[in-house]
């Protein structure tokens, strides 16, 4: 049988399935590439371009190549575009992942793994957050993940059909063996943007709010290494194959650093003291945002490996010098 990936040509997807290969599955990407790479899907991977909104594409797909399960990552992820664009957002996060889940459904499709987020839950009231915090998102990115999540939760109620819902935290770092990366050039992660200006990719980088609650007065973020993310995605499969029941669990270490210790944490790893500017807040940004993984640790069986800033910056680093050798535009 054969896992569908879509958004398999973008950073978490492509690293999912690098690890999906490694496992010996048999992954089939769909990627419009309107910010994925053709090259970042792995030897070994169909990559078919095309919409995954596309009702009768999806369908000749999982008939054509057998497909029984589907991992969903294709979606805007820009909290301050969403806010500027929210009708977008829902378009493409919530009405697309309305279609392909009804194809999956109408296809016979019984396992589903959809790519959610910590902004669910907004500015949460309790850290680290636990899965039954209350759902608030502030902007409609979170909105939009959140929509799809009560979608798959009704769907599963009504049909022989069950999901995981996997909520990310703060994704950075790369592929160990250094075969995937974080590899959009105007992407907003910080890890990402603080190494692209030590490497001179960016003039500057800015911190935008030093006013929060928090110890230095910015953002705390849970950063979580994206091999050890992709793997919960080959726990989640293997934990609805053996018959597990629909659930939602986060992907995070349990642990936060604010945005001035990450920056601290990339220069002194890249020996590069790089510019920085401080801004405003931006809408839509928690002051601070830490994961309880209890239940991907005990119910999925996760067991993250890569759980070391320094070695998330590292291979963020390393990534980046690496990106210097090819095309930096989508496609």
């Amino acid at each position: 049988m054969t896992v569908l990936v879509t958004g398999g040509a973008g950073y978490i997807g492509s690293h999912t399935v690098l690890e999906l290969l490694d496992a010996g599955e048999r992954p089939v990407v769909l990627d419009d590439l309107s910010t994925g790479f053709r090259w970042a899907v792995p030897e070994g991977a169909q990559l078919i371009v095309g919409d995954d909104g596309d009702e009768k594409l999806v369908a000749e797909l999982i008939r054509d190549h057998k497909v029984d399960a589907i991992i969903h990552f294709a979606a805007k992820i820009v909290v301050p575009d969403s806010v500027a664009d929210p009708l977008g957002y829902y378009l493409n996060n919530t009405a697309k992942a309305r279609s392909l889940i009804a194809t999956a459904v109408g296809c016979g499709v019984k396992h589903f793994i959809f790519s959610s987020t910590a902004a669910v839950y907004g500015d949460p009231e309790h850290l680290p957050v636990t899965e039954d915090e209350p759902l608030k998102p502030v902007s409609p990115y979170g909105r939009s993940k959140l929509m799809v999540e009560w979608m798959l939760e009704d769907t599963a109620r009504a049909h022989d059909f069950a999901y995981v819902a996997l909520r990310y935290f703060n994704v950075a770092g790369a592929d160990p063996k250094g075969r995937s990366g974080q590899s959009t050039p105007n992407a907003t992660h910080l890890i990402k943007v603080a190494a692209q200006t030590a490497l001179g990719k960016r003039p500057k980088m800015q911190v935008f709010g030093t006013d929060y609650p928090t110890p230095d007065g910015t953002c705390v973020r849970d950063y979580i290494q994206v091999t050890d993310l992709a793997r919960a995605h080959l726990d989640a499969l293997r934990y609805l194959r053996d018959g597990g029941k629909s659930l939602v669990a986060n992907c995070g270490y349990a642990h936060g650093f604010s945005v001035l210790e990450v920056i601290e944490a990339v220069k002194r790893i890249s020996g590069i003291d790089f510019p920085v500017d401080y801004a405003p807040r931006r809408p839509g940004d928690p002051a601070a945002i830490v994961a309880a993984n209890d239940r991907a640790r005990n119910v999925l069986g996760w067991k993250p490996e890569h759980d070391n800033l320094d070695e998330i910056v590292r291979q963020a680093l390393d990534w980046e010098r690496k990106l210097g050798e090819r095309s930096g535009h989508p496609g």
